[in-house]
């Protein structure tokens, strides 16, 4: 019996090893020569295997390549589960993107090696970066399920949570955009912060309506229902 259940755990660990040679040949084939001048067959080379190979763990040479930031949507999604419940959600799904960055265990972007690079070829490369796009996705759609479970909502119906996911995973999208513009490997923390504070401060600055003279404000409202209705009542109670 315990020969049978060593069995599959072989073979799993087999198929991992497998799988990380390949995106590691990817990943290093294709930041040393550019996207285009690497094919499937030498990714499967490099790595040992055959093009058959290759395509069961992978659909296209850029899924292999960016097989290596594949897991950083799933660290923030744990982050987030983690966070303590009384916090807003927005809050809660910044701290966890802040958690990511920092944590010791698995570096994030700006501490992994090569990882820059990587980012700078996405953004010139159209084929890798809606690759990279389909990745986000994925991972925003399980942060809207925990969002989602932290305030009791339906996603079907609630749109709370794919609003705060979409805010979130905006700002994070955006240091992204300014840290590969500034050629700083090291600015993505602070980046991440400035994002969010200013997603912060345009949340919270809600000017009421205009109510000045000739402003569209108080042309919108003079002519209204409920404000002739006012003037009505106004005059019937006999004041000026």
């Amino acid at each position: 019996m315990q020969a049978e259940q060593k069995l599959p755990e072989r073979r799993s660990r087999k198929a991992r090893r497998t799988r990380d040679a390949l995106a590691g040949a990817a990943f290093e084939l294709v930041l040393d020569r550019g996207l285009r001048d690497v094919t499937v067959e030498e990714i499967a080379e490099r790595a040992d295997v055959d093009r058959r190979t290759f395509s069961r763990y992978f659909a296209s040479k850029e899924d292999a390549v960016l097989d290596s930031v594949r897991g950083d949507g799933d660290r923030i999604n744990d982050a987030l589960r983690a966070r303590p419940a009384e916090e807003p959600p927005l809050t809660a799904y910044r701290r966890a993107v802040l958690d990511w960055l920092a944590d010791p265990a698995a570096p994030a972007w700006h501490r992994r090696p090569r990882i820059f690079e990587l980012m700078v070829l996405a953004e010139r490369e159209p084929t890798l970066y809606a690759a990279f796009h389909h990745i986000r996705v994925d991972a925003q759609e399980d942060s809207v399920t925990i969002v989602a479970d932290r305030i009791g909502a339906d996603p079907r119906s609630d749109l709370r949570p794919a609003v705060t996911v979409a805010a979130g995973a905006g700002a994070l999208l955006a240091a992204q955009a300014a840290w590969v513009r500034g050629n700083r490997p090291d600015a993505l923390p602070r980046l991440v912060e400035r994002a969010f504070d200013a997603l912060a401060a345009e949340l919270l600055a809600r000017p009421g309506p205009q109510s000045t003279a000739g402003s569209p404000a108080s042309h919108s409202t003079a002519g209204s229902p409920a404000s002739q209705s006012t003037t009505s009542t106004t005059e019937g109670n006999g004041t000026s």
